[in-house]
């Protein structure tokens, strides 16, 4: 499970196996039980979340818009490995 950073106590990360086929880019969230997923094409947008309100999926998508360069750079680096 490749972790990308962690900000605020929540951690960015993708999973080592993304399916079969791949999935496209996107990126998972977590802080303790709470989730989320992101996904990055075409735009960054919420995918699915579990036990987060409103106001922390806005603040994480506003994360993930302002990362987005450096999540990809790692996810196609990762996968294309």
């Amino acid at each position: 499970m490749p972790k990308l950073f962690e900000i605020q106590g929540y951690k960015f990360f993708f999973f080592s196996n993304e399916g079969l086929p791949l999935e496209p880019c996107h990126v998972h969230v977590r802080k303790g039980s709470q989730r989320a997923k992101f996904w990055m094409v075409p735009v960054v947008s919420l995918a699915n979340s579990w036990g987060m309100n409103a106001q922390e999926l806005n603040l994480l998508e506003k994360i993930v818009e302002g990362k987005t360069d450096i999540i990809k750079e790692k996810w196609y680096a990762y996968f294309s490995a």
